[in-house]
């Protein structure tokens, strides 16, 4: 008798788990993985130089059209189709493309730190 007890049990939680899964859609899963902006002084003269590395933390689904806040970064530090200045405070990187799941992608910039933060982000779930 407790066996199927056990067995019942599992069926029911099997089938709950499996629901939900279904029901949450991939990029909901994800906007808790949202794009992340990592920067590293990688030099040391005047003025420094940061190497900035931002990286797709979804491990399903590709992110585009990744915003970041950049406070009045200077569009002659880096080349436009990889990090482009749209306006104050408001970056695009990769020009909108995708970043696949995990990808990353990297530039340098010489000036003083800029403080730089996703903003907003879309999931290209199937």
């Amino acid at each position: 008798m407790s066996s199927n007890l056990e067995f019942s049990k599992l069926i029911f939680w099997t089938s709950l788990s499996l629901t939900l899964l279904l029901h949450i859609g991939n990029g909901e899963r994800c906007e808790r993985n949202g794009p992340s902006v990592r920067q590293t002084q990688t030099g040391f003269k005047k003025p420094p130089t940061y190497t900035v590395e931002v990286k797709n933390t979804c491990p399903t689904c590709p992110v585009i059209d990744v915003h970041v806040e950049c406070g009045n970064f200077s569009q002659g530090l880096v080349n436009p189709m990889i990090f482009r200045v749209l306006g104050q405070n408001d970056c695009v990187l990769n020009n909108g493309s995708p970043l696949e799941p995990f990808e990353e992608m990297s530039f340098k910039y010489s000036h003083t730190m800029y403080a730089l933060k996703p903003s907003t982000w879309y999931y290209q779930c199937e």
